[in-house]
């Protein structure tokens, strides 16, 4: 319902010509939203003042920022120092996807914004944390592969997080989404709280590809990458299914390992 109330207001507020500008007009959105349905910021507790970030506010959403400081050149890992550019981890056990890409990370109001998208089911914030991921300039592929959830995950969550993300990014680019190029088994345990080893022993086995790959180069979307093991199965499946090369294109990425 608040959704549908939304949509009615900002038909209120005409951009044509004549009409009230860009910024007055979400400025005059937001005022009445906040009226109707008062919230607050989850990392600062003040009051929403955007809608299209609703339930962040502006100056908590603008804080955040891509991460820019040195990071292992295959897997995105954050490094300690500027001289180095690949991690221990991928000079000891490369992984089989090329290179992944990352926005930030995960910390702070961005990781506020991931919890309250894939945990508290705030479906609207795929759209401006999409946007997010297209500040990166990542390579060409032939087609996006969002990581899959198990049935009993989706019916659960009510929606794959990772496959609103990449649809977003299918549309900005043009490429084409198969959004069951892969499948996840049911009998995997959370990874929250697992070690590196025990994320990895884990997820062994768990992603099937549905469908041959043969020659494509292909984009793994997810959000959160964070010991990298996800990834690993997941590119190692595709890589099996034919592909000519995977790459993994993530929203935040963990910032120790």
């Amino acid at each position: 319902m608040r959704q549908r109330t939304c949509n009615r207001l900002i038909t209120a507020f005409p951009a044509s010509r004549g009409g009230f500008s860009g910024k007055v007009k979400q400025h005059l959105l937001s005022g009445i939203v906040n009226q109707l349905f008062p919230s607050q910021c989850p990392s600062c507790s003040s009051r929403t003042d955007n809608v299209s970030v609703a339930p962040f506010c502006i100056r908590c959403w603008s804080a955040i920022k891509r991460y820019s400081g040195p990071a292992c050149r295959i897997c995105a890992t954050p490094l300690s120092s500027q001289y180095s550019d690949v991690c221990a981890g991928c000079l000891k056990d490369p992984p089989p996807f090329s290179r992944a890409l990352g926005f930030g990370i995960y910390e702070g109001t961005l990781a506020d914004a991931i919890h309250c998208y894939k945990f508290r089911g705030i479906r609207r914030l795929h759209k401006p944390l999409a946007r997010l991921m297209l500040e990166i300039d990542a390579p060409g592929t032939d087609a996006l592969i969002p990581v899959p959830l198990t049935l009993s995950n989706l019916r659960e969550r009510g929606f794959n997080q990772s496959l609103l993300l990449a649809r977003v990014i299918s549309k900005k680019y043009s490429l084409p989404l198969i959004f069951d190029g892969l499948l996840k088994r049911e009998d995997t345990l959370p990874q929250i709280g697992l070690s590196a080893a025990g994320r990895r022993s884990n997820i062994r086995g768990a992603f099937r590809a549905a469908r041959r790959f043969d020659g494509m180069r292909l984009m793994l979307i997810d959000d959160v990458m964070t010991t990298g093991a996800t990834a690993r199965e997941c590119s190692k499946q595709l890589m099996k299914a034919g592909a000519k090369e995977v790459l993994v294109l993530v929203l935040a990425r963990a910032s120790a390992v």
